[in-house]
C-alpha cells in the first residue's frame, strides 16, 4: 500500500455509490440513528484512507466498504458490525488511535476495531506472528461478531489477491488454508470455506484448479440437462406433500472434484457426483423433520437409495449448528447423485453459519452447540504462556473435522467429538481434572486402551487415580486441541516445579559474576538454549542434562552483562554481508536454476526439500531455515501451510530461471492389476524407453493388486508429466500419481 495522492473527485463519486449499494445489503433497514452513525464511520474512514490505494492503484476505501459490504449481504451483520468493518484499518494504517473510535463511537466500536487491529511487528518473529492471530481468534470469547468481521476482510483479500506479488499470494493462501478455511467451517459459514478454499487451490496448485474449472465450463450443458431429468419424476411427490419448496442443482466446488479426483485416483469424467441436488421446504419448526423424511420418502420413492450414505444431520446437527438430511440415490443412467433436504431455516444457518444461527437462538431445544465450543477455546486460552504457534496447531485440530461421533456418558448425556478421537479425549472433555487423573477407561462394561477411538454409541466411564498425572506420551495418545493443550500446560507446570533448584542455581552463579540485569541474563541463555524457554532452561540445569558452566560457556562477562564470544570466520568465508551464503556447486555450473528474491540463486546456500521435491516448472517458494540455508518447496508442498502460516516472516520468492541440465528426484506411485508376469518388466521397459533414470523401484502385489513406489530423475515438469501419461498407458496399470509427502 503505497501513498498517492488525494482521491480525485471522480473517485469520490465512485466511492459514495459503493457505499450506498452496501447499504441496500442490509437485511433489515436500518434506523436513523444507525445510518447516522454508520455514515460517520464512513466519513472517517474515507478521510483517513484518502492517500492510500491498494496493490491494483483503486482507492483503499474501497476494501473496507467491500469489507462491511460482505458483513451485510453474506453473513447478515447490523449497523454496529458495519460501523467495525468500515474502521478496521482506520488504526493499523492511519494517524486515527483507538481512543479517538472510543471517544466517537463508544466502548462496543472500539473493542470491535481493537480486536481488528494487528500487532506490533506481527510479522518480525514466529511468536509475533502466531500471536497476531491468537489475538483474532481469543476475540471469538469476547465478541462473535469479531472474528465473523476478520472472516470477511480475508475474503475480500483473497477475492483480489491477483494484484499481489506471487511469493505473497502464497502465504496470505496458506494461511486462509490453515487457520481461515478450518475456522469458517467451525462457525458453520459453508460458503466462505468452500469460497476459501477454492481459492487457495487457484493460488497454490493453479494448474489442477484451472484443468477441473475448464472441464465444469465444458460439461456445463449436458450437467444442467441431466439435473432437469433428475428432478422432473420428483416434482408431483413433492406437491403433493402441501409444504412451499423449491429444488435445484448445485455444483460442487472445485476443490471438492479435485479431492476427489485425487483420492479416488480417476479421470474428471469418471467423477459422477459434481453436483448436489437440494429440497429446500418453508415450513414452521416443529414440522421440519417430519417434512424432511417425507421429501426423503419421495425421492426413494422414485430412485434406489445407497443406505450407507445416509447422513441424519436433521435429528442431530453437527457441532457447528449445521442441520440437513442427505442421501445418496442411483439416478438416471445408474450415476450416484447426493440430494441434500432441508428447510428455509437450515439453509440459512447452512449459508451464515453462526449469524444465521444468533437469529434462531431459542426457536431450537437443542442445546446452544456455539457456547459448547466457545467453552473448549476458553480452556485452550487458560495458559497466557503457552507457546502461540502451539496455540495454533492446537486451536486447528479443535476446529477442523468433517466427521463427527457421538458417544454417552453413564449418567446419559452426549457427547460429540471429533472422528478418531480416543478415550483420553473423552476423559478431558469430561473435566480437565478428570482428564490430568484418568488412570483407565470402560468402554461398554470392558476396560480399553487410553488410545482407543471412540465409535458412534459408545458408552464410557472414566476411572480417576489422584496420583495419575500427564505425561509425554499422552500427547500420542490426544487429537482434541483441548486435550493436547492441557497435557502440556499440566507438563509444564511440573516441569516448572522440577526445574526450581536449577532456576536457584542459575541465579546464584549470575550473582557471584556480579551480572547487573540477571532477567536479562536469563532470557539471552533461554534463547542460546532452549529457543526463548526459560522453564526448559532451569529444568534441564535441575536434570543435570546440562550445567550451569555449560549453559555460561558461550559467553563472557563485560561491564556487569553477558557477552556473546566472538566466532573467528575462516579465512576465506563463503558469507557474504547480509546473511547471504554462496553457493559454490551452484556457482561452478555457471548459472542459477533459480531467481531468489529476484537475486540469482547462486548468491545463496539453497537446496531442494525432501519432503515434497521441487521438480524445475512446479511453483514454488523459498524457506530460510534456521541452519541449513535455504530450502525450496512446492507451494502445494504438505508442510507449505504450516510454514506460511507460522513462519511467514521467512518465507522468500523463488522462480525457476532456465532450463537446466540437473535432475530432479520426481517420487509415483502406481497401482493396477497383478498379471502374474512381466509387470516390473514392462515398467522399467518404458522409464528406459523414455531415457530416463531409475533412483530406486520397489512393488508388492497381493490378490490380483500391484502397488509400485517408483523414484526417477527428471528435468522438469513437462518431461515428469510424459513419465506419468505413458505409465498410465501401459496395460494393467490403473493409476499413477505424484506422491505429495
Amino acid at each position: 500500500m503505497a501513498e498517492v495522492l488525494e482521491t480525485t473527485v471522480e473517485e469520490q463519486a465512485g466511492i459514495r455509490k459503493a457505499y450506498e449499494e452496501m447499504l441496500e445489503c442490509l437485511h433489515k433497514p436500518a434506523g436513523e440513528a444507525d445510518l447516522e452513525q454508520m455514515g460517520r464511520a464512513m466519513e472517517l474512514a474515507n478521510y483517513s484512507h484518502r492517500y492510500q490505494r491498494r496493490k491494483s492503484g483503486e482507492p483503499y476505501i474501497y476494501h473496507p466498504i467491500a469489507v462491511a459490504r460482505i458483513c451485510a449481504e453474506e453473513i447478515g451483520l447490523g449497523p454496529t458490525a458495519i460501523c467495525a468493518a468500515l474502521l478496521h484499518d482506520v488504526v493499523e494504517d492511519t494517524p486515527v488511535t483507538q481512543d479517538d473510535i472510543k471517544a466517537e463511537f463508544g466502548n462496543r466500536i472500539a473493542q470491535m476495531v481493537g480486536g481488528l487491529t494487528k500487532l506490533d511487528s506481527a510479522y518480525n518473529n514466529e511468536s509475533q506472528q502466531a500471536a497476531n492471530f491468537k489475538k483474532v481468534l481469543s476475540t471469538l470469547i469476547v465478541d462473535v461478531r469479531i472474528v465473523l468481521i476478520k472472516m470477511a476482510d480475508r475474503l475480500h483479500n483473497m477475492r483480489t489477491i491477483k494484484s499481489m506479488p506471487e511469493h505473497k499470494q502464497f502465504k496470505i493462501a496458506a494461511e486462509t488454508s490453515y487457520i481461515y478455511a478450518p475456522l469458517a467451517h467451525r462457525l458453520g459459514l459453508y460458503n466462505f470455506r468452500s469460497e476459501f478454499l477454492d481459492l487457495c487451490m487457484k493460488v497454490l496448485e493453479r494448474e489442477e484448479y484451472n484443468a477441473v474449472a475448464r472441464k465444469l465450463q465444458e460439461t456445463k450443458a449436458s450437467r444442467e440437462d441431466y439435473i432437469e431429468r433428475f428432478i422432473a419424476p420428483l416434482l408431483e411427490g413433492l406437491d403433493e406433500l402441501g409444504y412451499p419448496y423449491r429444488v435445484y442443482g448445485r455444483p460442487k466446488s472445485i476443490y471438492s472434484i479435485y479431492n476427489k479426483i485425487k483420492k479416488k485416483q480417476v479421470p474428471f469424467e469418471q467423477i459422477y457426483d459434481l453436483f448436489a441436488v437440494r429440497i429446500l421446504m418453508d415450513i414452521p419448526k416443529n414440522k421440519e423433520k417430519i417434512a424432511c423424511w417425507s421429501a426423503y420418502s419421495v425421492v426413494t420413492d422414485n430412485y434406489q437409495a445407497v443406505p450407507e450414505r445416509l447422513k441424519d444431520w436433521v435429528t442431530i446437527p453437527k457441532s457447528n449448528g449445521y442441520e440437513s438430511l442427505h442421501c445418496t440415490v442411483a439416478g438416471p443412467d445408474a450415476r450416484f447423485v447426493e440430494v441434500q433436504i432441508r428447510s428455509e431455516r437450515m439453509n440459512e444457518i447452512a449459508e451464515r453459519g453462526f449469524a444465521a444461527h444468533w437469529k434462531y437462538k431459542g426457536v431450537s431445544n437443542q442445546p446452544d452447540i456455539y457456547e459448547q465450543w466457545f467453552d473448549s477455546v476458553r480452556d485452550i486460552l487458560d495458559d497466557p504462556n503457552s507457546d502461540t504457534v502451539q496455540f495454533l496447531g492446537d486451536f486447528r485440530d479443535n476446529a477442523f473435522f468433517n466427521e463427527e461421533v457421538f458417544v454417552w456418558t453413564p449418567g446419559g448425556d452426549m457427547k460429540s467429538l471429533p472422528k478418531g478421537a480416543t478415550a483420553l479425549d473423552f476423559a478431558f472433555s469430561v473435566h480437565t481434572e478428570v482428564g490430568y487423573h484418568c488412570q483407565s477407561v470402560i468402554v461398554d462394561e470392558r476396560i480399553v486402551p487410553l488410545s482407543y477411538k471412540l465409535k458412534n454409541g459408545d458408552r464410557l466411564k472414566v476411572i480417576t487415580n489422584n496420583s495419575q498425572k500427564p505425561n509425554e506420551g499422552w500427547l500420542k495418545l490426544v487429537t482434541t486441541g483441548k486435550a493436547k493443550s492441557k497435557i502440556r500446560q499440566a507438563m509444564k507446570a511440573d516441569r516448572k516445579e522440577k526445574g526450581e533448584l536449577g532456576k536457584e542455581a542459575l541465579l546464584r552463579k549470575l550473582k557471584n559474576l556480579r551480572i547487573k540485569d540477571s532477567t536479562a541474563a536469563v532470557e539471552q541463555l533461554s534463547q542460546q538454549h532452549t529457543n526463548g524457554s526459560h522453564i526448559d532452561l532451569f529444568f534441564n540445569i535441575a536434570q543435570e542434562t546440562m550445567t550451569v558452566a555449560q549453559t555460561l560457556a558461550p559467553f563472557i562477562v563485560e561491564n556487569g552483562r553477558l557477552v556473546a564470544k566472538a566466532v573467528e570466520l575462516p579465512p576465506e568465508s563463503t558469507f557474504e554481508p547480509g546473511g547471504r551464503k554462496r553457493n559454490p556447486a551452484n556457482k561452478e555450473k555457471g548459472h542459477s536454476r533459480l531467481l531468489i528474491n529476484g537475486q540469482p540463486g547462486d548468491q545463496f546456500e539453497y537446496s531442494m526439500a525432501t519432503c515434497c521435491n521441487p521438480v524445475q516448472g512446479d511453483q514454488v517458494f523459498a524457506y530460510l531455515t534456521a541452519n541449513a540455508g535455504l530450502k525450496i518447496h512446492r507451494s502445494k508442498c504438505p508442510n507449505a501451510q504450516n510454514l506460511m502460516a507460522n513462519y511467514g516472516y521467512r518465507i522468500m520468492k523463488a522462480e525457476w530461471v532456465s532450463t537446466s541440465e540437473s535432475s530432479f528426484v520426481a517420487n509415483l506411485r502406481m497401482t493396477g492389476t497383478d498379471s502374474g508376469t512381466g509387470v516390473i518388466e514392462r515398467i522399467t521397459h518404458e522409464i528406459t524407453e523414455m531415457d530416463l533414470s531409475i533412483r530406486s523401484f520397489n512393488i508388492s502385489g497381493n490378490d490380483g493388486y500391484f502397488e509400485a513406489n517408483v523414484s526417477l530423475l527428471v528435468k522438469n515438469t513437462d518431461q515428469l508429466y510424459l513419465a506419468i501419461q505413458s505409465l498410465k498407458n501401459l496395460e494393467h496399470v490403473s493409476t499413477v500419481s505424484r506422491v505429495e509427502e
